[in-house]
């Protein structure tokens, strides 16, 4: 029994060992074939077909594999200018710039359409912020109008500078009029000064303060004006609008300086447009890419408006020129959850916006000189414009949105991204593993938390293979009661999902085959005993027609010489009857294994 349960052992770990090869890493051949496979399917659904699709399908297609061109400008209103026909929306008109001059196509009038698609926020609040290290008299002139103020030792400032500017924050700041956006303050002290912008939303704390500052020295000048923009539908901006004309008018070269700050202002209300990709896009300001990473769920994806597929394809579009662990594990994960077809959720706009996020692809843009040279082929750096630390080389070529620069960009540090780097000793208390390439082998970078030591006792969640959350548990996990070491954290425990399924029913399965391995043994042995004589021999009495063995049966012994040998009885198992006892039936041999067994695996369930 010992070594039939043994053997049982056995094979559960043989088949354990063998589907975790078969679920281990993806190699970089399998990986290339599963690619090609999801192109191929793409290919499918679209060559041919372009005129089934809609607008959005039509222009990733035509980012993606290159298919659809005609079609995408056919759907433009005013031939090319804005798109669709004939309801013209910001974010469909920038995303078609973006897939046609992806292919070499002239998007000038396009581009001038988007710029003219321009207002003034009104969900901004702007200030003016004077400041020295002394005590000064200023003079703020605008309108044709001047006005003098005197800033005291302690910061504060003295009055008003008419109508345009009034005190506010406790007379720290000048509050600027909307009314007055368009002018021009020309501001004179004297002694050193500087001065600048700062601005939030009218129902937050926050301040933000514009990157650029001016400063001079007495009696000097600076100049300083509110430039607030967004990109509008009607009469209202529109966030997700102002991202995608931003992103794409940013790629091609033009100055969208003034739609930052109605962009990184209204961020905060906006989680699900998923801002920190096109803001990290945008200025490569590392807090936007820290932000970014810390919203990877699982280790997996992204999702923040409900589309894991479409938020993982946005969230991974600022790096695809970069290797990093977030990437590697959204990979690993979109290679695993393809269809029987090889795309996804067989859907044509998402498979279309991961592979040319993912695994993007180049084409010729067809120009008069047989093309344009890759940019990478020539040994130099495809980066998003925010990341380029040299000049932008227009004549090379680089996937959508990046654009080739002659100086490899800078790689950003745990430090730079406001992290602290955990020893392999260590873990992230209260925060998010992020990836930099100056970590070693065993060290993570901790965002937003602490490193703590790990030679303590692990809390009851860690216990039950939970994971202590600050935050909440992720979409594929549920909030158990089991206690963290942190009183605030919320011990989450994976979800059964439908994988886990296969396990039990496997082992189910085997305990079945068990059981009726023991109970049918007998049965077995003599098919398996049958099989080695030939199905046709037996060397048992009475087990069929056939010439009988030569020489003395198994159980037969010469007998020695001197020695007297007790004679044995043979009792054949098939013609004992079983006896029964009156009141009682006795339990069959079978029988009372089986019972053992099951009662063995009620001891091991409980």
């Amino acid at each position: 029994m010992k070594k039939k349960i043994l053997l049982g052992v056995f094979v559960i770990f043989l088949i354990l060992t063998t589907f975790s090869f078969l679920y281990a890493q993806t190699s970089p051949e399998e990986e290339q074939e599963k690619v090609d496979n999801a192109y191929s399917c793409l290919e499918d659904k679209v060559d041919g077909k372009c005129s089934s699709l809609s607008t959005e399908e039509k222009i990733f297609s035509l980012l993606a594999i290159d298919e659809c061109q005609a079609d995408v400008i056919a759907d433009s209103s005013g031939d090319g200018e804005c798109w669709p026909d004939p309801a013209c929306r910001v974010k469909t008109t920038a995303q078609a710039i973006l897939a046609l001059d992806n292919t070499g196509v002239n998007t000038d009038k396009a581009e001038t359409w988007l710029l003219s698609q321009n207002k003034t926020p009104t969900e901004l609040n702007w200030f003016l912020e004077i400041e020295s290290s002394e005590a000064t008299t200023c003079s703020i002139d605008y309108s044709g109008l001047s006005f003098t103020v005197n800033i005291g030792a302690d910061k504060k400032i003295s009055n008003n500078a008419g109508s345009c500017l009034t005190l506010a924050q406790d007379d720290y700041w000048l509050r600027v009029s909307p009314s007055c956006f368009d002018e021009e303050f020309e501001v004179s002290c004297d002694e050193s000064f500087l001065t600048t912008l700062l601005f939030r939303k009218s129902t937050s704390p926050t301040i933000h303060v514009l990157q650029e500052s001016s400063s001079a020295a007495s009696g000097g000048t600076t100049t300083e004006k509110v430039e607030s923009s967004c990109f509008a539908e009607g009469n209202s901006c529109n966030y997700e609008g102002s991202l995608w004309a931003a992103l794409v008018l940013d790629s091609l070269g033009e100055d969208i300086s003034s739609y930052l700050p109605y962009i990184v202002t209204l961020s905060e209300d906006n989680d699900r447009f998923l801002p920190d990709s096109f803001l990290y896009f945008i200025t490569a300001d590392t807090q936007y890419r820290t932000s970014l990473l810390s919203k990877q769920k699982s280790n997996k994806w992204w999702v923040e408006s409900g589309d894991k597929f479409y938020d993982t394809a946005l969230a991974l579009y600022p790096f695809q020129q970069e290797s990093i662990l977030e990437k590697t594990n959204s990979k690993e994960w979109l290679l695993d959850v393809q269809d029987s077809n090889s795309c996804w959720e067989n859907n044509v706009r998402n498979t279309a916006f991961i592979l040319a996020s993912v695994w993007p692809k180049t084409f010729d843009k067809g120009t008069a000189g047989g093309g344009v040279p890759d940019c990478e082929d020539a040994g130099f750096f495809c980066v998003s414009t925010g990341r380029c630390e040299g000049d932008i080389l227009s004549e090379y070529d680089c996937p959508a949105l990046f654009r080739c620069c002659n100086q490899e960009p800078a790689q950003t540090t745990c430090a730079e991204s406001g992290g602290a780097i955990c020893s392999s000793g260590e873990v992230c208390r209260g925060g998010n593993i992020i990836s930099t390439p100056d970590l070693s082998l065993g060290e993570d970078c901790c965002v937003g938390g602490f490193c703590e030591s790990v030679t303590q006792e692990p809390a009851e969640c860690e216990l039950n293979a939970g994971v202590c959350r600050t935050y909440g548990c992720d979409d594929n996990e549920e909030e158990a009661f089991y206690s963290c070491e942190f009183s605030g954290d919320t011990c989450c425990i994976q979800k059964t999902e439908g994988k886990s399924f296969f396990w039990i029913w496997a082992l189910m399965i085997l305990i079945v085959l068990v059981v009726v391995g023991i109970i049918f043994r007998d049965t077995l042995r003599d098919y398996w005993l049958r099989m080695k004589s030939g199905f046709g021999r037996s060397s048992r009495p009475g087990r069929g027609p056939g010439p009988r063995p030569r020489g003395p049966p198994p159980s037969y012994h010469r007998p020695h010489l001197g020695r007297h040998i007790p004679e044995r009885r043979i009792l054949l198992p098939a013609l004992q009857q079983p006896r029964r006892h009156a009141g009682k039936p006795v339990k069959s041999r079978a029988q009372k294994e089986l019972d053992d067994v099951l009662n063995k695996l009620k001891g091991i369930g409980k």
